[in-house]
């Protein structure tokens, strides 16, 4: 089948991209506004590859996106296109409330248009799969049990808001109009492509330029750690095998503080790029403001998921995270070339 993938140019979008392809000669249709966070050269080993079409616009573009579903017939859609920052959101949220939920309300009118004049076969084999976030859930204490799809929503920020109207339209679609959807709640998303506003990323850039690692209030936020190998591979399955108008959350069972993040970071750094002056990268660890609205814990219950479709991550969080490291330092000119400067007018106004 061939499977339309908006976001395509994006952190995730992109992993998901390369590992389709990598497994499959199925043509692939990638979609990408590239705005700042979608990045282009994240495919650029796909530029000889006959079975990828990139396309640059707008999920929100009803006319472009029925044209792809049509000229490609496609088989399947796999919704990355979204703000993800929370950070930005808190700054100005307009961005989220367009993409987020006008923008899948949008793709979610032309899949159902294009689904409902698919023959009988075809109709039946297509998916729709919207991929959102553990931060729909809300905040945790530490003594909670991790959220599981039959959690109430209670989100926090302008971004997990955005995101769980998402995911009731995308609801929505399947009990009114019967769109073969599937929803993925997945928790944060560690690995390559990642763009340097997100904790890792940040810290490997800033310890490798001698900046400080900034961590909010006292670092003692928990979040649950998922590759974003791991990730894929879970989408992989529910598109294939999972069950249509379910919701299926996807975790990695690795709980962890932003402090010990960054100092496990900082320990794996002190052993393949040990500073000159023999000094950790520990040092360079700062405590800043806290943001707005902070929460304090997400943690994700994939038991759903493990028990029906036999998934299991692959990676613990050390070797994610030395993975991780590795494919940084041997990507420095990638991330120069991501690191603008409203990327540094950006990390002066959040961190200063």
């Amino acid at each position: 089948m061939t499977i339309l993938v908006t976001g395509a140019a994006g952190f995730i979008g992109s992993n998901f991209v390369l590992d389709w392809l990598n497994q499959s000669k199925e043509d692939v249709v990638s979609l990408d506004l590239l705005t700042y966070a979608g990045n282009l050269e994240n495919l650029s080993s796909l530029s000889q590859n006959s079975n990828h079409h990139f396309i640059q616009g707008s999920i929100g573009d009803r006319n472009l996106v029925s044209e792809l579903l049509k000229k490609y017939q496609v088989g399947a859609i796999v919704n990355f296109a979204a703000e993800s920052h929370v950070d930005r959101s808190i700054h100005e949220s307009k961005d989220f409330i367009e993409t987020n939920i006008v923008g899948t309300y949008n793709l979610l009118e032309s899949a159902r248009s294009y689904w409902n004049d698919l023959d009988k076969n075809l109709k039946q084999d297509f998916r729709f799969l919207h991929v959102s976030s553990d931060e729909v859930y809300g905040s945790l204490n530490l003594t909670d049990p991790p959220s599981n799809e039959s959690d109430p929503y209670k989100p926090n920020s302008p971004y997990s808001a955005s995101k769980a109207a998402s995911d009731h339209l995308v609801r929505a679609w399947f009990q009114t109009y019967k769109l073969p959807v599937l929803t993925v709640n997945s928790a944060n998303n560690y690995g390559p492509f990642q763009f340097p506003e997100k904790l890792i990323p940040l810290s490997i850039l800033n310890a490798l330029n001698d900046k400080p690692l900034p961590i909010y209030a006292d670092g003692q936020q928990v979040r649950d750690w998922l590759y974003v190998k791991d990730h894929c591979s879970a989408i992989r399955e529910i598109l294939i095998n999972g069950q249509i108008g379910e919701t299926y959350n996807v975790g990695g069972r690795h709980e962890k503080t932003n402090l010990e993040v960054v100092e496990t970071l900082c320990a794996i750094l002190d052993e393949l790029k040990p500073k000159s002056n023999g000094k950790s990268y520990v040092d360079q660890i700062t405590f800043v403001k806290d943001r707005l609205g902070h929460d304090k814990r997400y943690a994700i219950d994939a038991s759903k998921l493990e028990r029906e479709l036999d998934w299991r991550a692959q990676e613990t969080f050390e070797t994610g995270l030395r993975k991780t490291v590795l494919w940084y330092l041997d990507h420095e000119a990638w991330m120069d070339h991501v690191v603008s400067g409203e990327y540094q007018e950006w990390v002066k106004k959040q961190y200063s």
